[in-house]
């Protein structure tokens, strides 16, 4: 199959690109670095032409809610208009479990908007819900990192590795579309703060972690919000197995 992958050279997009090539799948890479503008449409319609599926991988960095909406908002009507043209016929999207259950968060306000429109939009449609990754402590405890000392929130969270994602999304683009998929996650739930410890202490890196909601993880992401519902797929990466490739 001949299958694109918008955010090819952020870190799921590579590792799906990785992924579709080692199945023998046609991958054309979309991204702003490779010619393809998703903001602006620019590049679009010739990247998706004779593709089969086009798997949605990308990012936004804004934290502001009002700003993360019209990011993925423009970049989700742009692929869907352009997939629509090229009759590509499965969009799959990339998305995160909890994120209906969360109002504060800018990026999950974002993720809401491109759910949306993927939902209701003019091509076949799977999302796919997956919990935080493997290496988000260590990415949220490098956000506050000052004179060797970092706050990090106490969340319960079930991790994913990247890979097992990536295999996940390229197993599906290959498939029917189904619609909104089960969730996604690792297979053992873990504490946010312990991660980062691990992550760090298998890194050789020294930080005081302390535990801190802030205004992007506030008290209202406690609890089982962030875990995955009943009858999720458990990937086979546990975080341990993960960590052994940090030291």
């Amino acid at each position: 199959m001949r299958i694109a992958v918008a955010g090819a050279t952020g870190n799921i997009g590579a590792l799906t690109t990785a992924a579709l090539e080692r199945d023998g799948h046609d991958v054309v890479r979309v991204s702003r670095s490779l010619g393809v503008d998703l903001t602006t449409g620019e590049g679009l319609d010739d990247a998706l032409t004779g593709a089969d599926a086009v798997i949605d991988a990308t990012n936004s960095t804004a934290t502001d809610p009002a700003q993360a909406v019209a990011y993925f908002g423009a970049t989700t009507r742009n692929l869907l208009a352009a997939g629509r043209r090229a009759r590509v016929g499965h969009h799959v999207l990339l998305s995160i479990v909890g994120i209906d259950r969360v109002e504060g968060n800018a990026h999950y306000a974002g993720k809401r908007e491109q759910e949306r429109l993927v939902a209701a939009g003019p091509v076949p449609w799977t999302i796919v819900p997956a919990t935080q990754f493997t290496d988000f402590a260590a990415m949220v405890a490098g956000w506050t990192e000052r004179d060797g000392a970092a706050t990090v929130p106490p969340l319960l969270v079930q991790p994913i590795a990247p890979a097992d994602v990536a295999d996940v999304l390229a197993e599906i683009a290959a498939g029917a579309p189904q619609g909104r998929y089960r969730d996604v996650a690792g297979p053992d739930r873990q504490d946010l703060v312990d991660m980062a410890r691990r992550t760090f202490d298998a890194r050789g890196h020294a930080v005081r972690l302390v535990p801190s909601w802030s205004g992007l993880f506030g008290a209202d992401m406690a609890g089982d919000v962030l875990l995955p519902g009943d009858g999720a797929r458990i990937a086979p990466t546990s975080f341990e197995s993960w960590l052994a490739t940090q030291r």
